[in-house]
């Protein structure tokens, strides 16, 4: 479609960039009233629209930090001929996309990891984790200085593989798509639950991962594929109740913009068993 004609509003509308993302969160936000995994509200509340205004603050300072996104990130190491796969002479043909695309699933898995174990990660990756309910919302609910330090983490992971464009491409979208996807408030077919969770993190499966209890909110680290968690013996499953938050974080003032953002420099009241606070 020619959309070169149309004024440079319409022209961002019908960017299948933006569109594609909107039409998965509308459809989202359609299976989680039609069918949802637990009780969902009439409307859209004053905590969905902080989480929109946090995702927005991260993506705003993404665009700020890497202006023409990861992808060019490849396109420059591929065009300086730098990174593993293109000193190797791999190309980027579909084996050597799949592989890149494994790699950067398991870089990110390891990232979240470290946002778990590292205090200082723990205190960003934390306001995460402090939303009360879950929803396609919390997906987006990432504090900037996280975002930051996730892009750095990416960019080095993409020169040093030297990853192909495609790969990086392919990877981002289905990143942010999982990221909705694992959060969202829905409940999958049992046949298809049971089919998708020996490879792939479910939104029951990822469920777990925001129990208050570190057992479980320690565990489950993978965004796309389980079989990184499977392989590190970091899978957990059926936690005892279903609830959702960290206990020092749930007071209506502590889901606040303001206090979210501000959130990193203070400490729990509760220590962590890894000695995270």
């Amino acid at each position: 479609m020619d959309i070169s004609g149309l004024p440079p509003w319409l022209q961002a509308a019908a960017d299948p960039r933006i569109l594609v993302p909107l039409a998965l969160i509308a459809g989202l936000a359609v299976a989680e009233r039609l069918a949802p995994a637990r009780g969902a509200p009439a409307g859209v509340t004053a905590r969905q629209g902080v989480n929109l205004l946090l995702g927005a603050a991260g993506w705003g300072l993404a665009r700020l930090l890497v202006p023409a996104g990861l992808v060019a990130v490849a396109v420059w190491a591929q065009a300086a001929g730098f990174g593993l796969l293109n000193w190797l002479g791999a190309g980027d043909g579909w084996l050597v996309v799949l592989v890149a695309w494994l790699v950067l699933d398991c870089a990110i898995w390891f990232q979240h990891l470290m946002f778990h174990k590292l205090p200082w990660l723990w205190r960003l990756h934390r306001v995460h984790h402090t939303d009360t309910v879950m929803d396609l919302t919390t997906g987006v609910r990432f504090h900037p200085g996280e975002i930051a330090v996730s892009l750095a983490w990416k960019g080095a992971v993409i020169v040093l593989l030297g990853a192909p464009p495609a790969a990086v491409l392919l990877f981002e979208s289905m990143l942010a798509a999982m990221a909705l996807i694992t959060h969202a408030n829905i409940r999958l077919p049992q046949p298809v639950e049971r089919a998708l969770r020996p490879v792939v993190i479910t939104p029951a499966l990822h469920l777990v991962h925001h129990h208050p209890d570190p057992r479980w909110t320690d565990s489950t680290y993978g965004n796309l594929l389980s079989v990184w968690d499977r392989l590190a013996g970091t899978l957990r499953t059926g936690a005892p109740d279903g609830r959702i938050g960290l206990d020092d974080w749930r007071a209506t003032e502590d889901q606040r913009l303001v206090a979210l953002l501000a959130q990193p420099l203070q400490s729990a009241s509760t220590t962590r068993p890894t000695g995270q606070t």
